[in-house]
C-alpha cells in the first residue's frame, strides 16, 4: 500500500515527478559511463592479460583447446627462465641508469629552451620556434643517414682532426643519444620543448619582475622560481620522457648501443636464446617466454605511471599540451 500510495505522489506531483525523472537520468548516464569504461579498459587491457596468462600456462595448458582464460597447470618457470637469459637486474639497472640520466638531461635542456621562447625576444625567434615545430612532425627515419653519418665520423668543425688526427667513430656507444639530448634534439625534445614554452606562457610575468626587484639574475629566477612554478610540466615531460626513452629501440639500433644496456632490445633475442641455450625448440613454447619476458621489462614502466598516474594526469591538463 505504501508503494501504491509513493507512486500515486509521484503521478500527482510534478516537483516529485521531476526529481524521480532526474535520478532515473543521473542512473543511466552512470550506467553508460561504466560501460564505456569497462569497454575501453577491457581493450587497453586484454593484450596484457592475454601475455600474462600465457606466460603462466604450462605446455600442457599451451596445447589444451579446452584453455581459454585461466590455466589448468599454472607455472611460474616462464618468467624464472626469462629473468636468467634477459640477465634482468643488472641489464634493467644500466637500462634505468642510462634512461634515468637522459631524462634529467632532457628535462634541463628544454626547460630551458621553452623558457626562452617563452619569454625573450630575439632575431628568428620565430624561425627557430618552427624548426621546433618541424622536429616534432618530422619522422625520425628521415634523419637516420645524417645521424649515422655524423656519428660514424664524428668530427665537429674539424676540432676532433686537430687533436686527434681523424675522425672518432662513436657508434656502438651511448654518446651519440647523450650529444643529441644535450644540444636539444633527443627523442621527442620538440615535443617537450613545446610543452615548456606553452607552460612558461601561461604564467604571470609578475612573478618574474618580483623576483628582479629582489635583486634575483635570469638564471636565479629560472632555478628558484620559474622551474618550482612549473612541476605539472615537469612530471608530464618525466613521464612521456621515460616511457619513450626506455622503449626505444631505433635509436638504440642505428647507433648499435649493446643490449646489455638497452634492455627492450635484448628481448629480441631471447626466443633465440632460449631455443639454443635451453633447447626448447617449439615455437609455441618459445612464444611462451616470450611473453614472460614482455612483461618483465614493461613491469617498471607500469610502476612509474602507478605512481605518477595523479600528478600526470593534472600535469597535462595545466601544461597546455592541447593548447
Amino acid at each position: 500500500m505504501n508503494l501504491i500510495k509513493r507512486l500515486n505522489t509521484f503521478i500527482h506531483d510534478p516537483f516529485e515527478m521531476k526529481i524521480l525523472m532526474n535520478k532515473i537520468k543521473e542512473l543511466f548516464v552512470l550506467i553508460i559511463r561504466i560501460l564505456i569504461l569497462v569497454g575501453v579498459g577491457y581493450v587497453i587491457l586484454s593484450p596484457l592479460i592475454g601475455m600474462f596468462v600465457n606466460a603462466i600456462s604450462s605446455d600442457v595448458d599451451a596445447y589444451n583447446p579446452m584453455v581459454f582464460v585461466l590455466p589448468q597447470f599454472p607455472t611460474w618457470e616462464r618468467f624464472q627462465l626469462a629473468w636468467k637469459r634477459l640477465d634482468y637486474l643488472p641489464t634493467m639497472g644500466r637500462d634505468l641508469l642510462y634512461t634515468g640520466s637522459l631524462t634529467l638531461l632532457q628535462l634541463l635542456i628544454c626547460s630551458m629552451v621553452g623558457y626562452g621562447f617563452a619569454r625573450f625576444e630575439f632575431p628568428l625567434k620565430k624561425v627557430l620556434f618552427a624548426m621546433v615545430v618541424v622536429m616534432i612532425v618530422i619522422p625520425s627515419h628521415t634523419v637516420m643517414l645524417p645521424f649515422y653519418l655524423t656519428f660514424r665520423s664524428f668530427d665537429p668543425f674539424g676540432i676532433v682532426t686537430a687533436i686527434h688526427g681523424a675522425p672518432i667513430n662513436l657508434m656502438a656507444t651511448v654518446w651519440p643519444m647523450y650529444i643529441l639530448t644535450a644540444l636539444g634534439c633527443g627523442i621527442r625534445s620538440g615535443l617537450y620543448i613545446y610543452i615548456f614554452n606553452q607552460f612558461f606562457r601561461g604564467l604571470p610575468k609578475e612573478i618574474e619582475e618580483a623576483a628582479f626587484v629582489d635583486g634575483c639574475g635570469v638564471w636565479k629566477t629560472y632555478f628558484k622560481i620559474m622551474l618550482r612554478n612549473a612541476s605539472p610540466a615537469i612530471i608530464t615531460v618525466t613521464v612521456f620522457s621515460i616511457v619513450w626513452q626506455f622503449n626505444d629501440t631505433f635509436y638504440a639500433k642505428l647507433f648499435l648501443i649493446s643490449e646489455n644496456v638497452v634492455i627492450s632490445k635484448k628481448i629480441a633475442s631471447l626466443q633465440a636464446n632460449i631455443a639454443n641455450l635451453d633447447k626448447v625448440l617449439d615455437p609455441t613454447i618459445q612464444e611462451l617466454y616470450l611473453d614472460a619476458g614482455v612483461l618483465l621489462i614493461l613491469l617498471p614502466i607500469v610502476i612509474v605511471y602507478l605512481i605518477l598516474q595523479k600528478n600526470f594526469i593534472e600535469g597535462v591538463e595545466r601544461s597546455g599540451i592541447v593548447g
